[in-house]
């Protein structure tokens, strides 16, 4: 089974800057997503996240949409699929330790954020890039 580094940046490592006026500084910006990639299979609370760069949690949540263009929440959501995405592709985690491993709250919620991100959910997913045919019902189906 293939191990992740669970601070390896899974965001670009130059993304643009939607506005120079109002973001964070470049040192904010890479302290708290250096942060988040460090605690992504946890619990994160903006106000931490505010803490962490001395900052308002208003404040902060302006300049963090600032600089990356996504709200903290969206980008963390994206860092989690993108990670799992990964941990789907180069281990054999089943989706349901994937989801607890990328701080999803259960299986269900990491099924339809997935789908929702990507159009396709995670057991299907997998089966694409694996090459594997698809079973009858996959774990991520609403009976």
């Amino acid at each position: 089974m293939a191990q992740l580094h669970p601070t390896v940046a899974l965001a670009p490592a130059c993304e643009p800057r939607k506005s120079g006026i109002g973001g964070l500084s470049p040192q904010r910006e890479r302290r708290v997503k250096q942060l988040i990639l460090e605690r992504l299979g946890e619990s994160l609370e903006v106000t931490e996240l505010a803490h962490a760069c001395s900052l308002s949690r208003s404040h902060f949540s302006r300049a963090f949409k600032c600089s990356t263009g996504l709200s903290p929440q969206d980008w963390i959501r994206t860092q989690r699929i993108a990670r799992a995405k990964l941990l789907i592709q180069h281990t054999d985690l089943s989706l349901t330790q994937i989801s607890l491993e990328c701080g999803f709250c259960d299986q269900a919620h990491f099924c339809h954020m997935f789908t929702r991100s990507e159009g396709i959910n995670p057991f299907a997913w997998r089966c694409q890039i694996m090459g594997e045919p698809k079973r009858q019902r996959s774990p991520c189906a609403v009976f």
